[in-house]
């Protein structure tokens, strides 16, 4: 092991979450554990209905593993960061990997940019290394460009990141009324408005290799009710109801358009308990970024 290795491995952890994908889980972890920078692994699982516990806890015994008793969604992450030690933390889910040398560049650049909070890994997609169409529009992102990483963004990929670990802390995580869909959003917001920052670095590589075992209308309509929250928690009431217009126009069909809204709407009071508005020059900066994308 070299001393570059042993410092990146005293700096950096993984959080793994994962959910009744056993075989998926495995090879992600058997990835993780190649890694030249041999970082702590944390996997969350939670409440898998299949093998995972049993298969993680005999093929992988050196792996900290945390078995939820309920599905948490997202905000499962939350417990895995409770066991973090690091000063960074990398996250992926149980289809994606981090590339060799990844965590080791992100500790050097987190190292050496004290006001970045976090940066959003390039994503190249199964075995063919396809880029995910995501890293194009961050790459094509309209705000300031961060010298030698990349440029400043507005949100971020949750389960393609490596974050300061204070950072997660102070913003509280991921919020457990969300379950899962588009989660990291808020999260995004609360750090932006408290002064981070988040940048696209395509200097750090992450593997997904999507699993089959996904329900993608489920998870568009929870992405969707789960964007509208945002808009309620953290915006202005005029720029929340426009957003919420434009978020509802993205789906396909009046019917589908009227139940999320409809789910959405149930957790009003939930909504207005926890709102919290940012301030103005972070809203300036997620219109900007909004303009871009829509026109």
């Amino acid at each position: 092991m070299t001393d570059r290795t042993c410092a990146t491995n005293q700096k950096v952890s993984i959080v793994v979450l994962t959910h009744s994908r056993a075989e998926e889980l495995c090879r992600t972890l058997g990835h993780l554990l190649a890694l030249p920078e041999q970082p702590a692994i944390i996997v969350v699982d939670n409440c898998s209905i299949d093998n995972t516990a049993e298969r993680v806890q005999a093929e992988f015994p050196t792996v900290k593993f945390i078995r939820t008793e309920r599905n948490l969604g997202a905000a499962g992450r939350n417990l895995g960061v409770d066991f973090v030690q690091t000063s960074y933390v990398a996250f992926c889910d149980d289809d994606t990997w981090w590339a060799p040398g990844a965590l080791d560049t992100a500790a050097q650049l987190l190292d050496r940019h004290a006001g970045l909070s976090v940066l959003n890994a390039r994503i190249v997609v199964g075995p063919e290394q396809k880029p995910d169409p995501a890293c194009a529009a961050m790459a094509n992102s309209p705000l300031a460009h961060q010298e030698e990483i990349g440029p400043l963004l507005t949100g971020f990929m949750a389960g393609a990141i490596v974050m300061r670990t204070a950072v997660f802390r102070q913003a509280g995580g991921y919020w457990d009324g969300f379950f899962i869909g588009g989660e990291e959003t808020l999260l995004a917001m609360d750090i932006l408005d408290a002064g981070g920052h988040i940048a696209y670095a395509p200097a750090l590589v992450l593997h997904h290799w999507p699993s089959r075992l996904r329900h993608a209308q489920q998870r568009r309509r929870l992405t969707t009710r789960n964007a509208i929250w945002t808009c309620w928690l953290r915006l202005p009431w005029p720029l929340a109801w426009q957003r919420t217009r434009f978020l509802l126009m993205q789906l396909p069909d009046r019917r589908l358009r009227l139940g999320v809204l409809t789910e959405a709407l149930t957790g009003t009071l939930k909504i207005v308990s926890k709102r919290r508005v940012l301030r103005p020059e972070t809203c300036q900066l997620l219109s900007q970024v909004w303009r871009r994308h829509t026109s």
